[in-house]
């Protein structure tokens, strides 16, 4: 018995029973070891997920699929993707002799950091969303990141899980030549657009520079595109989706109908990615319609608080994750208002600058009668909205608790966008005041 393991696993026992956890545990652990994480012995199948949008869901979607396929299963489902927090998730599923009990490890990976643990938890199958601008002072450029993946990944040879409609993420499909490649796809839906102005990083073919032809675009670069030199893009996927149907929350993969856990195009591939893994893992994949039925987004992912009407927050960290939050907004019914978070942490990444390649343009609609700026970087917000021509519906609140007060008090549907420092704590804001029963929905 490791009395370090002993006392780590005996932290995160109290503070889980507190209701916290995460980072602290696994913290402690690397300052007595910080080869902590080499001494784990992993079970046969080692799942990780990566990417810059819809980490934390795909990653705990696919542990619910191996769950529903008879599988015990280990999975940071917080969401704490650093070398920290994957500390403390190996060290609470092990025994004292740091044996993993589950029989498979599903692991939400940080892809600024992926390329440090990749070959110490010696995945048997990799999952990569898709990759955007993010965060560009903690995490460099985009390019960067892709040509360290690139690097860890040339001798892989597990399954690679790749979105077929993401330029960037098949790029690795060039360089994986030992890897088991299987790509997923989303077909052509009635929202997606043969125009896009949102698409500035998929612009140009990653092997002649030449521009990409797309077919139509789903979101931001994701879409169906080639390029008619040296036909990169030009995929078979294993995984196809289609039919995918907004009105009634269901699409079509491998011959069957699918609900989504979400009715939104991001929910869909994020649906698409755990088919395709399930697939390629040789496991079924009936039982997933169950679990994408019942899987509930939390912790600022669709999340609905009862305030006086119903208060929505979502998670928002570079230009692509917050036009495809406004989508959703703007197209809910009736009158709302909106409140905007901004923090410069070191998680949320000093640069703010983010807020201007985002199409804030879309606020400017009838419907949207207040916009709240709050968080350390408010005035920011509220600059950013001025320039679109919504000064007359801004107001600036800095306070949390001011500022959810303010709302509830409004009485009306209305929706909250956090970066990531500001989100959990006011999550704890809308909660309290939730507890408080000020009213019901009328």
């Amino acid at each position: 018995m490791d009395i370090r393991l002993s006392l780590v696993q005996k932290l995160h026992s109290i503070l889980a029973k507190a209701g916290r956890g995460g980072s602290l545990p696994g913290e402690l652990a690397l300052r007595l070891d910080p080869k902590f994480l080499e001494k784990f012995k992993l079970p046969q199948d080692v799942v990780l997920v990566t990417g810059t949008n819809g980490k934390t869901t795909t990653s705990n979607l696919v542990a619910e699929a191996l769950r529903a396929n008879g599988l015990t299963v280990l999975n940071n489902h917080r969401g704490d993707n650093l070398n920290v927090g994957i500390a403390t998730t190996l060290a609470a599923g092990s025994d004292p002799e740091y044996n993993i009990t589950a029989q498979a490890l599903v692991l939400e990976v940080d892809e600024l950091t992926l390329y440090r643990q990749f070959r110490t938890l010696k995945p048997t199958a990799l999952v990569v969303t898709n990759f955007f601008r993010d965060q560009l002072d903690r995490a460099g450029e985009m390019e960067t990141i892709i040509r360290k993946l690139i690097e860890v990944t040339e001798d892989f040879e597990g399954h690679l899980i790749l979105n077929g409609d993401d330029p960037n993420v098949i790029r690795l499909a060039d360089t994986a030549k030992k890897a088991k490649v299987h790509f997923f796809s989303v077909r052509e839906t009635i929202k997606s657009v043969n125009i896009s102005d949102e698409a500035g990083e998929g612009k140009f073919c990653p092997r002649c520079g030449r521009p990409l032809a797309y077919d139509y675009y789903q979101y931001s670069h994701i879409g169906r595109f080639r390029c008619s030199f040296d036909h990169f893009g030009e995929i078979r996927p294993d995984l196809t989706v289609t039919s995918v149907d907004f009105d009634h929350g269901t699409f079509q993969a491998a011959g069957k109908t699918y609900h989504s856990f979400v009715n939104s195009i991001y929910g869909v591939y994020n649906c698409a990615a755990v088919l395709c893994l399930v697939r390629a893992m040789g496991l079924k994949m009936e039982p997933c319609d169950e679990v994408f039925s019942n899987y509930e987004l939390k912790e600022g992912r669709d999340e609905v608080f009862e305030l006086s009407r119903p208060c929505t927050i979502n998670l928002v960290k570079n230009p692509t994750g917050a036009n495809e939050v406004m989508k959703y907004i703007i197209a809910q019914p009736g009158e709302k208002n909106i409140c905007i978070f901004l923090n410069d942490n070191d998680q949320d990444g000093h640069d703010v600058s983010w807020i201007w390649d985002a199409h804030f343009e879309r606020l400017n609609d009838p419907l949207v009668k207040t916009i709240v700026c709050s968080g350390l970087r408010a005035y920011d917000m509220a600059l950013r909205l001025k320039y679109e021509g919504l000064e007359d519906r801004i107001r600036v609140i800095e306070s949390a608790q001011e500022a959810i007060a303010w709302l509830d008090e409004a009485n009306l549907e209305s929706h909250v966008i956090s970066t990531y420092t500001a989100l959990h704590s006011t999550r704890a804001v809308l909660a309290k005041r939730v507890k408080r029963g000020r009213r019901k929905w009328m």
